[in-house]
């Protein structure tokens, strides 16, 4: 009949027990260890990406955000131009010229203290950068004239040139004349203002004085990549309101 050892007995400790605390006391073997290691790898390159991936949608986005402030700034400005522009008959012909990348209004000037003024404001895309020009205050329509038919490329003559949007593609701009409609054609505004003009002339209107041939401004401008596809950006104006 086997023995059995009674010490051990009563301290819990049998030959089974003492067999299965060293078989849990080895630990993990090196395949364990590989493969642990080997996910924990697979999930940083997952994290890595899902990371990158945001901060990458966080800067498109920041740059989207900022690219429609500075635009919406410079739409504010064209429209404190088109809302001051001058009458036709004022401007000594067309107070609003329109154009592919180019925007001329005539636009009056209050100035503290001083009768009012004519200013010449001229939008323009050079180098993919939207300009605004701005002539000095003007006090004849001779002077004017004279503005309108100058090179203010050097930036002489008092004009001053403030850079509004960068990287524009492009900026078109269109006017309402009545009861045509739209019109990019610039020859189009001087055959109904010599239409105005004429029927200024005529007794019947008792010499009133030249009502407004473009009456509306069609802004669109085309915006270069910012990361996503190039967007387009358009607003309407009411001239000298």
């Amino acid at each position: 009949m086997k023995r059995v050892d009674r010490s051990k007995l009563a301290h819990g400790v049998t030959p089974a027990s003492r067999e299965r605390r060293q078989r849990h006391a080895r630990g993990f073997t090196l395949i364990e260890l590989m493969i642990a290691i080997t996910l924990l790898a697979v999930v940083a390159v997952l994290s890595w990406r899902g990371l990158d991936q945001i901060v990458r949608g966080r800067q498109v986005v920041t740059a989207v955000m900022a690219n429609e402030r500075v635009i919406a700034q410079a739409f504010d400005q064209i429209g404190s131009d088109v809302r001051a522009a001058a009458q036709d008959d004022d401007a000594g012909g067309n107070a609003v010229v329109i154009g592919n990348g180019i925007l001329e209004i005539v636009r009056y000037l209050d100035m503290p203290d001083q009768p009012p003024r004519y200013q010449l404001i001229q939008y323009v895309v050079q180098d993919r950068q939207l300009f605004r020009w701005a002539s000095p205050p003007l006090a004849t329509i001779g002077a004017l004239q004279a503005a309108r038919g100058g090179q203010h490329a050097d930036g002489g003559g008092g004009w001053s040139r403030v850079a509004l949007i960068h990287g524009i593609d492009a900026m078109q701009s269109s006017a309402w004349v009545d009861p045509s409609g739209w019109t990019a054609n610039q020859a189009a505004l001087r055959t109904a203002t010599a239409r105005a003009q004429d029927a200024l002339t005529n007794p019947l209107t008792n010499g009133v004085p030249l009502f407004r041939v473009v009456t509306g401004v069609r802004v669109n401008v085309s915006f270069g990549d910012t990361g996503s596809r190039p967007q387009s950006f358009e607003r309407l104006y009411l001239v000298g309101q």
